[in-house]
């Protein structure tokens, strides 16, 4: 029983094949085709508001040197969200549950806003190690602790995401294995667990947005401070 709970965390395979592939270009189904016409359908409208509305949420903290991220925060926001929400559907596997994937993801993306203040302002990204006004004799332990916690960042953006969706499912699906151990002894009680899987499904439904949204913010933040 321990083991089929966390059997939805394995990656699917067809004859060997990994299938994690089809699972995260499966989302692009769901964006809108290029279309000739001044005036798309409504379903198009609606997604290039919605579109529209989270580049202008990632680009706030900003300032015009980081707008030219513009496409690959967005690009990846679209990608984590359609991917969590998708995995909450049954019989779904879901690509951010897995750490390697989500490492694969935040690693590159830091890395990259660490370059680009190294390459563009060595003093002040080297500057933020240590804080101003340190005493001497704190100097060796707060560089230390400095470097420590900005090398720790991707690590913390992968585990934070993996987490928060591996726990969730987790939930989901213990309370939906006790709302049908329940049914046949205990009806009334079997009932009150469902509201209670109800209420935690729309709790899963906003953790799966937030946590794509806190999760291109940081990069963004970290972005900021180094441009």
């Amino acid at each position: 029983m321990n083991l089929s709970f966390f059997d939805q965390f394995a990656s699917p395979c067809l004859l060997g094949i990994p299938l994690i592939l089809l699972s995260l270009l499966f989302p692009t189904l769901l964006l809108p085709a290029l279309d000739k016409r001044w005036l798309p359908n409504r379903l198009s409208a609606l997604q290039l508001w919605l579109l529209n509305q989270i580049t202008k949420q990632l680009m706030m903290p900003l300032d015009k040197k980081g707008h030219k991220w513009a496409m690959i925060l967005t690009s990846l926001m679209i990608l984590l969200l359609t991917t969590n929400l998708l995995g909450l559907l049954p019989y779904t596997f879901t690509p951010t549950t897995q750490l390697s994937m989500n490492m694969a993801l935040a690693f590159p993306l830091w890395l990259a806003t660490l370059l680009t203040g190294l390459r563009t302002q060595p003093s002040a990204t080297l500057g933020h190690l240590l804080p101003e006004g340190t005493p001497t004799p704190l100097i060796p332990a707060l560089i230390l602790i400095e470097t420590t916690s900005l090398l720790i960042r991707p690590l913390a953006l992968g585990v934070r995401l993996t987490a928060n969706l591996t726990a969730g499912h987790l939930l989901i699906q213990l309370i939906s294995t006790a709302t049908l151990a329940l049914l046949p002894l205990m009806p009334t009680v079997s009932i009150l667990t469902s509201s209670i899987l109800l209420l935690l499904t729309i709790l899963e439904l906003a953790v799966a947005m937030i946590q794509a949204y806190v999760f291109v913010l940081l990069l963004s933040l970290y972005l900021q401070e180094n441009i």
